[in-house]
């Protein structure tokens, strides 16, 4: 049996409780000059390098110096991050640390992550958990800031390191949004919805993932969804 199981990070399988969040204020501030409301704007479901270049524009920076600074930024944002977590409070999500560390026992499975963070955001979100020793591949906000892009790059890594060929359902993807649940529609994936972040068991069941779960706390039941 081989399966690529690919993993969201925020409100998937932690809550750094907004410090990505006020580490991309600081750091917009910082090399833009600019600030404001959200105004409804949500950071679930979209990359780094998206998530700068909306709110920059939008609290006023000119398109052609986001996208000239957006490298400068992107690095101001991974110190200011650091300081955020190290500062800060990491929880995992209930069930995770078990559901993961079962996986990746598991023959046949590769573990990855699959993320709007970029590499060194989720490197530094997933540092207090302890959980990143598990993933041997990924597909990052660094790699593209189209987030439907991503499934086909990690798919790629991790022939590239095993030697496998992953297609169709082999392929999972899991995340706590709507944008996790399309992401690998056209690679044809299985898809498991968790309502650990702002979407609830309903909303996410309209996208049509191919399971949903309130949580992953009887993770012996995401276990069974994941490998059958």
């Amino acid at each position: 049996m081989d399966r690529l199981v690919l993993f969201d990070i925020d409100c998937t399988l932690i809550d750094a409780h907004g410090a990505g969040g006020r580490a991309i204020y600081a750091a917009l501030e910082r090399v833009y000059g600019v600030s404001g409301d959200l105004d409804g704007y949500t950071f679930h479901g979209r990359t780094d390098p998206a998530i700068i270049r909306d709110l920059a524009t939008r609290w006023g920076a000119a398109a052609d110096e986001v996208d000239a600074r957006l490298e400068e930024c992107l690095e101001v944002y991974v110190g200011l991050l650091a300081g955020e977590v190290g500062a800060g409070r990491t929880d995992t999500m209930p069930g995770v640390v078990e559901l993961v560390a079962v996986l990746a026992a598991e023959p046949g499975v590769v573990l990855g992550l699959l993320t709007g963070n970029i590499a060194e955001g989720a490197a530094i979100k997933l540092a207090p958990t302890g959980l990143g020793e598990h993933f041997t591949v990924g597909a990052y906000g660094s790699d593209s800031g189209l987030r439907p892009e991503l499934p086909a790059v990690a798919v790629r890594r991790a022939e590239e390191l095993t030697g496998r060929r992953f297609v169709g359902k082999e392929i999972v993807v899991i995340g706590d949004t709507p944008a996790d649940v399309e992401c690998g529609a056209a690679l044809g994936v299985k898809a498991i919805a968790v309502a650990t972040g702002r979407h609830s068991v309903a909303e996410l069941a309209a996208y049509g993932p191919d399971h949903v779960f309130e949580d992953f706390s009887n993770w012996r039941r995401a276990l069974v969804a994941i490998l059958g």
